[in-house]
């Protein structure tokens, strides 16, 4: 009998212990998951026209506007290893910058959105940057961030 009382408190802490935990973790917030970013893919109707290797430091595909028009949608995916797109939290926005602006502009419909639409704006060639950032729209930090990707602006 002296046993069996001993067993019970010890029980009902454990059991204690187990609820409060179980409460934290499900109060803790997601999982951002940029640290398995390793690479970008970017998409325009529903095809990839180009790819970012993190590991090599690589692009493949370039882009391509006339001048004076733009593109459609231009969606771009931050992917692990695999080439699968991760799961980003709400704490992060895509930065576009381009190189000379007189050449290519990159236009986001809504600030840190990921994608946009790449304007010609006179023939040439300049390169653009992406950067997955971490915090607020516009002063945040970069998690990750591409080699230059060449834009080629010319009349076909």
């Amino acid at each position: 009998m002296r046993y069996s009382r001993l067993k019970m408190p010890f029980a009902l802490l454990s059991a204690g212990i187990l609820a409060l935990s179980a409460c934290e973790s499900a109060t803790e917030p997601e999982e951002n998951h940029a640290e398995d970013v390793e690479g970008v893919i970017l998409v325009l109707s529903g095809q990839t026209i180009a790819s970012y290797d993190g590991g090599t430091g690589a692009w493949t595909g370039e882009l391509e506007v006339e001048p004076g028009e733009e593109t459609a949608h231009i969606t771009v995916r931050f992917v692990d290893d695999n080439g699968a797109a991760v799961q980003l939290g709400d704490d992060f926005y895509l930065r576009v910058e381009v190189e000379d602006e007189s050449i290519a502009e990159f236009e986001q419909d809504t600030p840190g959105e990921f994608g946009g639409h790449l304007h010609g704006q006179a023939e040439g060639d300049t390169e653009i940057t992406f950067s997955l950032m971490h915090g607020s729209v516009g002063s945040g930090h970069a998690d990750f961030v591409t080699q230059p990707l060449h834009i080629h602006v010319h009349e076909h």
